[in-house]
């Protein structure tokens, strides 16, 4: 039943990068609410931490693609190390516009330098694509895997920002997400034997960027609308605990969401997917959809909490068939841009989910925001119509897994 699990860390090389790439990415569950906490901390104002999210986000959505291009051609470790450097600088130049009060403009300028850094999950997708080139099953397993490996960091990360907060303070919690960041992005830049090679001179003489392969620009879209769901429904949360008095309740509630995410992908990442990954796609986002519309009646944080487990479950089978598919529309020479450009259309609709989630919870009742993620994955549903099925790409599974047959 494991078999799958088994091939993917079978190689060299694979178990350091699991937990190295685990590592690096684990501040992904701090940033947003580490910075919703200290600007609201510091200025009381959730519209302030709603735009400095989205700053940070536009930002990625900028230069991300662009980065993917230049790792895809010069590899990881080159590109990753300064973008990781320079990402750093500017979280510092955040903490020091709100701790001295600077004016806006100076706050959302560190926020766009902090939004540089490189995108870790797009460059562990990578590795995993060149690990296992061509095994389906094992790479199926490998992106579900990610999406385990996500949720871990979506589940201890806001515990871990309430901890720190708790103990110490949101300047703290803020600092502590940035030093793991740019210490995990320095431990993956050593992992050499399992970074992909950088693509062939002829490969890089093609200038035309992975969004132009068929179906890429409309997944990118569903993915958009997908992270409006994600944006709206953390920043409502963080509001709505505190209009009941608990707000370092938020984490928690949070966790849950996560939570039944990361068991729903551990058994998705089990199951030998049969047919067309874009039915699948369809199906879990109709559900995710489904899932979603309880919100609107909720009205204490246990509701929300029982709301967000549940639905939940419809995540991780979302997201890795999603990520699974770019494997089918990108040519190799061009995954990690491939990937990056999913993550950077999912980055969008939660930075434009941030923001309007944050506009709610500073002008309308406690929970206004949940009216917007069931719309959102409808209209993800509503895009997903638009994608061609890709045909399927047939190659003898690796060396890694006929050993372990």
């Amino acid at each position: 039943m494991f078999r799958g699990y088994r091939a993917l860390f079978a190689p060299p090389g694979a178990l350091p990068l699991t937990l190295i790439a685990l590592f690096a990415r684990f501040p992904a569950g701090m940033f947003s609410l580490a910075a919703t906490m200290l600007v609201t901390s510091l200025h009381g104002s959730y519209s302030l931490a709603g735009l400095g999210g989205a700053v940070v986000l536009v930002t990625i959505a900028a230069t991300g693609p662009r980065q993917a291009r230049l790792v895809d051609r010069y590899g990881q470790s080159r590109v990753s190390v300064p973008a990781a450097v320079l990402s750093a600088l500017g979280s510092c130049a955040v903490l020091a516009a709100l701790t001295t009060h600077a004016p806006t403009w100076a706050y959302l300028l560190g926020c766009a330098l902090s939004g540089v850094g490189p995108n870790t999950g797009s460059l562990a997708r990578a590795r995993w694509a060149h690990l296992h080139k061509g095994d389906e099953h094992t790479l199926h397993a490998a992106y579900a895997y990610e999406g385990v490996a996500d949720e871990i960091c979506f589940i201890l990360g806001p515990v871990a920002v309430m901890g720190l907060v708790t103990a110490f303070s949101p300047l703290t919690a803020y600092a502590a997400a940035n030093a793991i960041a740019l210490l995990g992005s320095l431990a993956l830049a050593t992992q050499r034997r399992t970074e992909p090679p950088p693509a062939p001179p002829a490969a890089a003489a093609d200038r035309a960027s992975a969004l132009r392969s068929g179906g890429v620009a409309a997944l990118v879209l569903v993915l958009v609308a997908t992270g409006g769901v994600f944006g709206t429904m953390e920043i409502t949360t963080v509001g709505f605990a505190q209009a009941h008095g608990q707000k370092t309740a938020a984490s928690l509630v949070l966790s849950c969401y996560a939570l039944g995410s990361c068991l729903s992908g551990i058994a998705f990442g089990l199951w030998r997917p049969r047919g067309r990954a874009l039915t699948r796609l369809r199906w879990a986002l109709a559900a995710m959809a489904l899932s979603l519309t309880p919100l609107v009646f909720v009205r204490t944080l246990p509701q929300v909490a029982v709301v967000l487990f549940l639905a939940g479950f419809t995540t991780a089978p979302t997201m890795s068939t999603a990520m699974g598919m770019v494997g089918e529309l990108v040519p190799e020479g061009k995954l990690t841009e491939g990937f990056t450009w999913t993550t950077t259309g999912l980055l969008v609709g939660i930075s434009a989910g941030v923001a309007a989630g944050g506009w709610l919870v500073d002008h309308l009742a406690p929970g206004s925001g949940y009216r917007v993620p069931a719309l959102a994955a409808l209209l993800a549903l509503a895009l997903s119509l638009r994608l061609v099925p890709a045909r399927p790409q047939v190659a003898a599974p690796p060396l890694a897994s006929k050993v372990l047959q």
